[in-house]
């Protein structure tokens, strides 16, 4: 199973290196991320694999979404299945 984890705000040093961070603590493994600078806005997908994960997926999320608050981010974070039924015509 995966995750979609999105993160957007300000730009500072070290956003990839403390989401990873977060990650981590709950087994989450980062399979491929991608990012980039917009207009001075950090954007940043991930795609996490959550097989192993310390808790339940609505604790995980939960915390991402805290802690984004906590360094003035939105982050989300949303089940590969909800993410494909949404995108299926």
């Amino acid at each position: 199973m995966k995750a979609v984890i999105t993160v957007v705000g300000k730009d500072t040093v070290g956003i990839l290196a403390k989401v990873s961070a977060k990650c981590a603590e709950f087994n989450v493994n980062i399979a491929e991320v991608t990012q980039s600078i917009l207009q001075g806005m950090f954007c940043m997908i991930m795609i996490g694999e959550v097989d192993s994960l310390k808790g339940s997926f609505g604790d995980f999320a939960d915390a991402l979404s805290s802690y984004g608050k906590e360094m003035n981010l939105k982050i989300s974070v949303m089940h590969e299945d909800i993410f494909n039924s949404m995108h299926k015509i």
